[in-house]
């Protein structure tokens, strides 16, 4: 029975990109134990798949900005105890970055990651014991599997699964009535599709007796929900909604349409309709990936999708 520990700590997409690794080890291993190790603000998303044993919650971006307080230094030493309380066949490093190098080499086993040509940062691959090539020009979900596969000894063949469903989770907001989820927020605001268009996409919607649900994480996106709310009839803006009580919603809505964003990723995770719209990153190989027709990526560099295109893609995952 292999005890193994994933470390993939962030982002929110980059989490989502990894479940795929656990649907495949526990088909060449049914009786593994998998642990793992991820950002706190992240950890609901591998409590979602069955497969996953202990998630392991670290704070990086937190303990960063207090890295000298004792409340700091206390949830470390709690962290540290917490990651060499098992011993571990293989500790599986697939984010390649020296902190999740770091974190490996606090773990009790053997340690394997991307080789130094493959690693986003090449320094993170002096701390593996197995370091593994793979080409970087494959998508992110490809690479997780295939670097899994080299390391336990199997090739991932199978068509993908994130092995995840929604949790159940209370909304008392949402009508009882069929609804599309507008993502429109992102990290960088040259991601951001125009507003314009979200409201032309709105009223589409709503002439199919649709409802929008505008979603949001931080005030700016707050205002900006509510600002497309005042031109979408019967939009709705919800409040803020933690990582189960989005996945519940994206999990039930009949299409998904969002920028380059982790929850968008969190939907192709759970077999919605989704369409993401890249406007100024390429797609290809960070994009929502599933092994169907019901996830579809548009756009580009300097390509920002038009509305119709986007209604064309939305029937098109919708009928798939």
């Amino acid at each position: 029975m292999p005890k193994i520990l994933l470390v993939k700590t962030s982002s929110l997409g980059d989490v989502v990109h990894n479940l795929p690794m656990v649907s495949d080890i526990l088909a060449h291993f049914p009786e593994a134990e998998i642990d793992w190790v991820v950002e706190e603000s992240f950890a609901a998303i591998p409590a979602l798949h069955p497969g996953v044993g202990a998630v392991l919650p670290v704070a990086l971006r937190r303990w960063r900005k207090a890295l000298f307080g004792r409340h700091t230094r206390d949830e470390i030493r709690a962290a540290i105890h917490q990651l060499r309380e098992k011993t571990y066949d293989i500790i599986l490093d697939s984010q390649g970055l020296l902190k999740s190098a770091l974190i490996t080499r606090l773990a009790h086993g053997s340690r394997a990651g991307l080789d130094r040509n493959s690693a986003r940062e090449p320094l993170a691959a002096l701390f593996y014991d197995y370091p593994v090539a793979i080409a970087k020009n494959r998508h992110a979900v490809e690479r997780n599997r295939v670097l899994a596969g080299r390391v336990m000894g199997y090739v991932p063949e199978t068509p993908v699964d994130y092995g995840i469903t929604a949790p159940d989770a209370a909304l008392p907001w949402l009508a009882d009535a069929p609804y599309a989820v507008f993502l429109h927020a992102t990290s960088r605001d040259d991601k951001l599709w125009p507003e314009a268009h979200w409201e032309a996409l709105g009223a589409h919607f709503y002439a199919q007796g649709l409802r929008c649900i505008l979603p949001w994480g931080n005030e700016t996106e707050q205002a900006r929900s509510r600002r497309l709310a005042e031109r979408i009839a019967h939009s709705i803006v919800p409040p803020r909604l933690t990582l189960n009580q989005a996945a519940a919603l994206l999990a039930n809505a009949h299409a998904v349409i969002g920028v380059d964003t982790g929850l968008a990723h969190l939907a192709a995770a759970l077999d919605v309709p989704v369409v993401a719209l890249y406007c100024t990153t390429e797609p290809g190989l960070t994009g929502v990936c599933t092994s169907n027709a019901r996830a579809i990526n548009l756009g580009g560099i300097g390509n920002s999708p038009p509305v119709a295109e986007v209604i064309g893609a939305v029937e098109r995952a919708r009928s798939a």
